[in-house]
């Protein structure tokens, strides 16, 4: 029988590393929650001395300082010392999120729902295979590889225990077929995003790109979202007034130091802000671009770039990777994957109807409205948490 509840259903979402990459989702999923009426806590492991992003006012966030050794069992005792809500939702299949809200469904039977919006194991060559004398090693020696709580062989056993969750929420439709779970795309609260309350030049003047064409990238570059592409173009163009304008992201390392060193004449770099102060830096692009190229890890992803553009009425240039032409459904240019003459064409294409590009970019932030809204994840949300019994069908 499914349990009733006579006051506001109360959700523990539980994240893999609340200083790591993915807890943009983690927020997400928070918020979208608390618009559908929850009592909401974030609770997760901290392995590094600050949060990232930072949270959102909105939210209560309980992090929980944490090792990747065999001492992670005392964080791990804290954060199940946390789970009391009725329901426990975890992000990501991994051992940190998923692994601690499984202990806490068997120890109390809470329902469990977990999310993915990555394929944690596409970011991986090969398997866990080790022999003997290197399982001995990573095993029982100090600081061995399995003392890590996330090493490669627990997110495989991870992944196999996924079907033991209650309801399975997944970003992508390749994630949905994969996992056998329910479609829920990210989102943007396009109240905040919302292009009326910013003024794109003052905006490019405050961040130091007034004189300049922009075309923003709002991350972390990483060799599968193709900004080699995009700089190839730029070269092939040679146009002096262009440029690409990366934002925020992780800490800098070789990949992007590379990037800087062959393409350093077409790179901005702008640091992390808030994501409260996101808004009015994507109000200073002239398009934002996300050109995935066509890996298995960027197949299972919803690029969050792609609402950052959407809701800010941008126009947008993205590549046919994944769900990306159906989020973009009439309201972006596309080009094939690892293709930089495509790229120039749309360039070239957008800045010489600048009118009819504006129009996409609102055909966009309409489509963001209906589809990829705060409002939209709150009510796909809630069907899920109907389909488990949890909450009652409207």
């Amino acid at each position: 029988m499914a349990p009733s509840y006579d006051r506001r259903l109360s959700v523990s979402v539980v994240a893999p590393d609340l200083a790591g990459g993915g807890t943009t989702r983690v927020y997400l999923v928070a918020n979208a929650l608390q618009h559908i009426g929850c009592d909401v806590t974030v609770v997760g492991a901290q392995f590094a001395p600050q949060l990232y992003p930072v949270p959102p006012d909105n939210l209560k966030v309980v992090p929980v300082p944490a090792v990747r050794s065999l001492k992670y069992a005392i964080a791990l005792k804290d954060i199940l010392s946390h789970l009391n809500s009725d329901i426990i939702y975890a992000i990501k299949p991994r051992p940190t999120s998923f692994g601690s809200a499984l202990l806490k469904k068997l120890t109390t039977g809470k329902p469990l729902l977990l999310d993915i919006d990555d394929w944690e194991m596409s970011w991986h060559g090969h398997p866990y295979r080790p022999g003997p004398k290197q399982l001995i090693r990573d095993a029982l020696t100090p600081n061995g590889a399995l003392h890590n709580p996330e090493h490669l062989a627990y997110m495989e056993w991870m992944e196999s225990l996924v079907p033991r969750a209650d309801a399975v929420t997944a970003s992508t439709r390749f994630l949905q077929t994969r996992f056998d779970g329910h479609y829920l795309p990210n989102s943007k609260d396009t109240s905040l995003f919302d292009p009326q309350h910013y003024n794109p030049e003052s905006s490019r003047e405050k961040y130091g790109l007034a004189g300049y064409r922009v075309l923003m990238f709002p991350g972390t570059a990483r060799p599968h979202k193709g900004l080699e592409d995009v700089l190839i173009a730029l070269e092939q163009m040679d146009q002096p007034d262009l440029r690409l304008v990366i934002v925020g992201g992780r800490k800098p390392d070789s990949y992007e130091d590379d990037l800087f060193k062959r393409w350093g004449r077409w790179l901005i770099k702008l640091p992390r802000f808030p994501m409260a102060a996101m808004a009015e830096v994507v109000s200073a692009a002239h398009v934002v671009v996300v050109p995935q190229r066509d890996y298995k890890t960027a197949r299972a992803q919803f690029p969050l770039k792609l609402t950052d553009g959407m809701s800010m009425a941008k126009p947008i240039i993205s590549t046919t990777v994944g769900d990306i032409p159906e989020i973009l459904t009439h309201c972006g240019y596309l080009a094939d994957p690892e293709s930089p003459t495509q790229l120039a064409k749309n360039i070239e294409l957008i800045f010489q109807d600048w009118t009819a590009a504006t129009q996409t970019g609102f055909k966009a932030r309409g489509r963001c409205i209906e589809h990829y809204s705060l409002a939209a994840m709150g009510n796909r949300l809630r069907e899920v948490l109907s389909h488990v019994g949890v909450l009652p069908s409207e």
